[in-house]
């Protein structure tokens, strides 16, 4: 019985380390990041879209769904829209109201991180839970690589959202223009 114990405590005491280091490592690599462009596939309740998005720190984003209204998503840092482009509908939302405002805000994620007991999820992702106010978001970072590959929150229906993202590229040269707003027609 004593070495079962003393063999958990040193596993415990070999773990722990190995945990902030990796947690220290996700936000130095977070800290390199300027910009992500990847695919993503988002559950939402049954529904599943997928599509492609850029993500340039801070808070701006451009998303493109590969589904048949072929719905855009922009954010210029302040606002976001939402444009279905086979019937010109556009959602307009203040970025503040969504937990994208927290996703896409590197530096309060790194902060958040520094302050959150994150954990290990099937030996292959490290995960944070941040919450802010109305928002609980899980972040996951990829063990190996380090880089996000998705998070969940709930929308602004409280409804369930998963968003994994896959072929992640970071760093990539991306045109500025793309998280112009589009005009309403």
């Amino acid at each position: 019985m004593i070495k079962k114990i003393v063999v958990i405590c040193l596993f415990l005491s070999f773990f722990k380390p190995l945990q902030a280091s990796l947690k220290e490592q996700i936000i130095l690599n977070l800290q390199k990041t300027n910009n992500l462009t990847f695919d993503f596939k988002q559950t939402i309740g049954k529904k599943t879209e997928k599509g492609n998005c850029i993500i340039e720190y801070p808070k701006k984003i451009f998303c493109l769904y590969n589904n048949f209204n072929k719905k855009i998503m922009v954010s210029n840092g302040k606002s976001l829209v939402i444009k279905n482009q086979t019937n010109n509908q556009y959602y307009f939302y203040l970025l503040k109201k969504t937990p994208l405002e927290l996703i896409l805000d590197k530096n309060y994620l790194i902060n958040k991180i520094k302050n959150t007991e994150g954990r290990v999820v099937d030996n292959k992702y490290f995960n944070f839970t941040v919450v802010n106010n109305d928002n609980k978001i899980n972040i996951f970072f990829d063990n190996q690589t380090l880089n996000l590959i998705g998070w969940q929150t709930e929308d602004i229906y409280q409804n369930l959202v998963i968003t994994f993202i896959s072929k992640i590229k970071v760093n990539q040269k991306i045109d500025k223009d793309i998280f112009k707003l589009p005009k309403m027609n």
